[in-house]
């Protein structure tokens, strides 16, 4: 093992590493968002209002983000592609339960440990990236995972709502399911053992309990700030798409929800950003590319506010390529920026915020939807937009040379 330097582009490992992982997000995040495209059917069958449906999504993103930190430590131990999937197959048991569930508490019981499952792709595969690939193509086959998230995102709502429709948000999200048990399959077939990783080899070197992982990162500027691109941008992002179906509805615009369910669509531009992001960020630098990505975010946000179909929907275009973009830099840079040692947890660390902040403003922002309006909303996404840039700038920023 000692002489392995990592995987490089045209390896046939290299190539099933990134195929295997496109896969593994694909089956992550189809299920993770199952419910997001049918929230007012799922609102209108319970006699909920949209936070409250919103929060079969903020459960599963919830449970993510509780138990990426387990996770960490259990691939610290059983190895990285392990604990993968011992997550994959039981959030897809999981899943299939939550699909039949008659009762609104259970079915949020069962999407909270579904998420809690799922936690272990994302806790562990960029730390499984930057130690199985060459340094230098790291940000680049970061870039290429997070194209396999999106796609899960966007083939989960597209494949639930229409199915939905039809036959009820139960079988919606049933059909999900399925879809990602085939992902998971794929997943497990193609992925390669890990090469520069031991598992339990932290167990042997003092001074590197978990704690001490924990808290060299905790105190590290550049990974606080990078924790907090993941906890705003990722807040506002799943916001937009939460409650954006809920406002085209409305008139104006009074869409129908098979087209609204279409406008999932927009992920599409996330799948070419985020690799895209990754590979100019190898020529550039991360911390510009970073930069220009939330200034995107925040663009498409502000179109958002125009009372067109059209505009809207470039908004919604603009504003889902930056967020991958940025997601695509700051989750890739986590595990560099790491101690050797602590790369697991950096990255686990990194999607505790992520998805904490997707759960938080998943709900928040939909209070301030319904109590004052849509323009509000949009006000406060470009806000938090902002706020990130700001930490960015202060902490990312590499030092000028004089």
């Amino acid at each position: 093992m000692s002489g392995f330097q990592g995987h490089v582009p045209g390896s046939r490992d290299y190539r099933r590493l990134l195929v295997g992982l496109f896969f593994g997000g694909v089956a992550t995040f189809a299920q993770l968002y199952a419910t997001q495209a049918l929230l007012p059917q799922i609102a209108a069958d319970t006699g909920s209002d949209p936070a409250t449906a919103a929060l079969t999504v903020s459960a599963s993103t919830l449970g993510l983000a509780v138990a990426v930190l387990p996770w960490s430590l259990v691939a610290d131990r059983l190895g990285r592609v392990p604990a993968m999937a011992w997550g994959v197959i039981a959030a897809t048991l999981l899943g299939a339960a939550a699909a039949f569930s008659q009762d609104i508490t259970v079915l949020l019981a069962l999407r909270l440990l579904e998420g809690a499952s799922l936690g272990a792709v994302p806790a562990v595969a960029l730390a499984y990236l930057s130690e199985e690939v060459a340094p230098r193509h790291v940000a680049a086959a970061a870039g290429a995972y997070i194209a396999g998230t999106t796609v899960g995102g966007l083939s989960g709502r597209l494949v639930s709502g229409p199915i939905g429709e039809v036959a009820g948000w139960r079988w919606g999200v049933a059909s999900v399911i399925l879809l990602c048990a085939v992902a998971a399959a794929i997943f497990l077939l193609l992925v390669p053992a890990a090469r520069g990783f031991v598992p339990g080899r932290m167990r042997a070197r003092p001074g590197q309990s978990v704690m001490s992982r924990l808290r060299v990162n905790l105190r590290s500027p550049t990974q606080l700030a990078l924790y907090a691109q993941g906890f705003l941008l990722m807040g506002a992002f799943v916001a937009v798409y939460n409650y954006l179906g809920f406002h085209l509805t409305e008139p104006p615009f009074a869409l129908s929800p098979a087209v609204v369910t279409l406008l999932f669509l927009a992920y599409l531009a996330g799948t070419v950003s985020s690799p895209r992001a990754g590979a100019v960020a190898v020529r550039r630098g991360r911390f510009p590319v970073l930069l220009a990505s939330v200034a995107i975010t925040a663009v498409g946000a502000a179109l958002m506010a125009v009372p067109s179909t059209i505009v809207v929907i470039v908004g919604l275009v603009v504003f889902t390529a930056g967020f991958f973009a940025a997601h695509s830099v700051a989750s890739g840079w986590t595990p560099v920026a790491a101690e050797p040692d602590a790369r697991a947890q950096a990255s686990s660390l990194y999607y505790l915020g992520y998805y904490g902040g997707s759960s938080l403003f998943g709900w928040l922002l939909g209070g301030v939807f319904t109590t004052i309006g849509w323009t509000w909303f949009v006000g406060s996404v470009i806000a938090m937009c902002a706020i990130a840039a700001m930490l960015a700038w202060a902490a990312l920023r590499p030092p000028r040379v004089s």
